[in-house]
């Protein structure tokens, strides 16, 4: 049965590019489309570009794609440990040697997805990036000479889907590209093109993913091996011409990703900030550790429950339960979910998550919220007000 369904996989069409493997990517959407793949949706393989350092992308195409994902924690109460082989990547292309086969591949009539994971810092441009870089830096300006090269073989529309954790993903990234395009003084039917044939979906993902411990023994086969928690959610907009692309029971299609998207960057996203913020330090070292701190445990709860969900729009389902569920995890006996990776990009991560809320909440109240206003002094954050 595992042989047959490596055979059949193996035999499937390269349909996605995919930019980044970080771990997120590799428990959650290569993660998904392994599972369609399996139940016979035949939604086609992944190519990875990978444009940080080509260690992992090595990685990729030493294991032929293929690595294992650990789903740790509780689900309806109940322990959860089991593994996963993923078999969906087909190979990566580390973009910083290798950019013209990143082209090639999107050339190829078979590519119909673009996937892509940046950081909060991801959409930024660089003022040296050019239509003849091989590659350009920044992740935005990789996008559109892949659209470009797309546009010049008169290849088959495509969609983007951006996986990133910013406010109306798809249509921020569109508009830096569209201006960017502009920028490069691309031909008008460029952007005919552009308009007509790239379907630009707006995304939310959920799911918390974590590195394994270095002293994990199949590390040293695996290097790739991530640790994710049973829980996984996929908003995805629903698109007039666009085809679904896969079915899975933790993802929806829905006209509206925005009020998913506020609730969970609000809650889960701003908690997690809002915890860097208090825990770090005091030498607090992870997620689970400051949820059971008796004082910062309350203090993260009333920050939830009396500042981020009363600033919450009208329009965001179900916030209070979210937020319950948000503390189960949290407290997963089986993450060490540490302070210092949330940490990273830490000052951009804290004008995302948490200075919407700030400012919305004196918007509706007149005043600051309390605890929020005391560790915005501390992480030392404009707030606008």
């Amino acid at each position: 049965m595992a042989i047959d369904y490596l055979y059949r996989t193996s035999t499937l069409p390269e349909t996605i590019l995919q930019f980044g493997s970080g771990k997120f990517l590799r428990a959650f959407v290569d993660f998904f489309v392994h599972e369609a793949n399996i139940e016979g949706q035949e939604v086609g393989r992944i190519v990875v570009v990978q444009s940080t350092g080509r260690e992992r992308s090595d990685a990729i195409n030493r294991q032929k794609g293929r690595y294992q994902v650990f789903i740790r924690g509780l689900q309806r109460g109940e322990p959860v440990d089991e593994s996963v082989m993923i078999e969906s990547i087909s190979r990566a292309i580390y973009s910083g040697t290798d950019w013209d086969a990143v082209l090639d591949t999107m050339a190829c009539d078979t590519i119909r997805y673009i996937i892509s994971n940046t950081s909060e810092v991801g959409y930024n441009l660089s003022d040296s990036d050019g239509l003849s870089d091989a590659p350009p830096d920044s992740f935005p300006a990789k996008l559109l000479q892949v659209l470009h090269t797309r546009y010049e073989g008169s290849q088959a529309a495509i969609t983007v889907i951006p996986c990133e954790l910013i406010d109306e993903n798809a249509h921020q990234l569109r508009q830096i590209v569209v201006d960017l395009a502009r920028r490069w003084r691309l031909s008008p039917h460029f952007f005919d093109w552009m308009h007509t044939e790239v379907i630009w979906l707006r995304t939310l993902v959920d799911r918390i993913t974590i590195d394994p411990p270095e002293d994990h023994p199949q590390l040293a086969t695996d290097p790739l091996l991530t640790i994710t928690e049973p829980f996984a959610f996929w908003a995805l907009e629903r698109h007039p011409q666009g085809n679904v692309f896969l079915n899975h029971h933790a993802m929806i299609q829905t006209d509206d990703v925005k009020p998913y998207a506020l609730r969970k960057v609000r809650i889960l996203n701003g908690a997690h900030t809002a915890l860097v913020c208090r825990a770090m330090p005091m030498g607090i070292q992870t997620v689970k550790e400051a949820m059971e701190h008796p004082d910062v445990g309350r203090w993260i709860r009333d920050v939830l429950f009396t500042e981020i969900i009363p600033a919450l729009p009208d329009e965001v389902e179900s916030p209070v339960i979210f937020a319950e569920n948000c503390i189960e995890r949290f407290l997963n006996p089986y993450l060490n979910h540490h302070l210092q990776a949330i940490a990273f990009e830490h000052d951009t991560k804290v004008k995302v998550r948490l200075v919407p809320t700030y400012n919305a909440y004196i918007e509706k109240f007149g005043h600051a919220p309390p605890l929020l206003y005391e560790i915005m002094g501390d992480c030392a954050t404009e707030s606008g007000n």
